[in-house]
């Protein structure tokens, strides 16, 4: 006769449980939003002097991209301008960072597949120009991904040059980045002293960037960027009907005398 009580007990029990269960979901969403503001999660990564393990990583992927490849049949060039909208960055509307206008950028980019390499399925070179500065950036994906998923080399000058002149130069790289699956980014890249302290010593890394800069250079000329680039960045702006974004514009000569 005692077994029915302890039933009773026991749906008591499993219906106090569920009661507090769903209170606290209740009341959990109500205490995020009391600030007004979602929750931003910010990874911090150490760009100017990764770790002797990161170093290795680098190295490692970068030893793996083909210094001789051989490329398939298919292949992709493609060219535009876009209209940079700051207010698109979240993190820069949340702090009210969003500056007033718009930017605009020259873009070109190829892409190749790659038959030669095991590890690497495709290569895309990309350059862009904007009022300001030039951005070259190659860019490696992994074939069969499951650490890493692709790696970025990046070099960047002002755009008070010319495209051609800048290719010519053969720009070395300031940026080197590996992209992981389910885990933070590895970056390597050239940095400049905080205010007017000085630049961090960086000497340990310059292996890591003469290796990229030969990569960059290497796959600058099997691309035909040198002369692609001019090229359709001319016809772009032809299209476009206008001067090139990283051009700067000519004030018109007064008729008053």
């Amino acid at each position: 006769m005692r077994a029915p009580a302890k039933i009773s007990l026991v749906v008591r029990r499993t219906i106090l449980l569920s009661v507090v269960f769903w209170a606290v979901t209740l009341v959990s969403p109500a205490q995020e939003t009391t600030s007004g503001q979602p929750q931003v999660k910010v990874n911090v990564l150490n760009v100017c002097t990764p770790s002797a393990e990161e170093q290795q990583e680098i190295a490692t992927a970068l030893d793996r991209i083909p210094k001789r490849p051989a490329f398939s049949q298919d292949f992709e060039i493609d060219r535009g301008r876009s209209v940079l909208d700051p207010s698109a960055n979240p993190l820069a509307a949340l702090k009210g960072q969003v500056p007033a206008g718009s930017a605009v950028a020259d873009f070109v980019r190829v892409r190749r597949d790659l038959t030669s390499s095991d590890v690497y399925s495709t290569v895309q070179y990309s350059f862009s120009r904007d009022r300001k500065q030039m951005v070259e950036t190659l860019v490696f994906r992994v074939r069969d991904p499951k650490d890493l998923l692709q790696v970025s080399i990046e070099d960047s000058a002002s755009a008070v040059t010319s495209a051609a002149a800048m290719l010519e130069a053969t720009t070395p790289a300031g940026r080197i980045k590996l992209e992981r699956f389910g885990k933070s980014s590895v970056v390597l890249a050239r940095c400049m002293g905080a205010g007017e302290g000085p630049a961090p010593d960086q000497s340990a890394y310059d292996p890591l960037f003469r290796s990229a800069s030969l990569i960059l250079g290497k796959y600058r000329g099997l691309l035909g960027a040198k002369t692609l680039v001019p090229e359709e960045l001319t016809r772009l702006s032809r299209m476009a009907g206008q001067s090139p974004a990283g051009a700067a514009t000519k004030p018109k000569a007064s008729n008053s005398k």
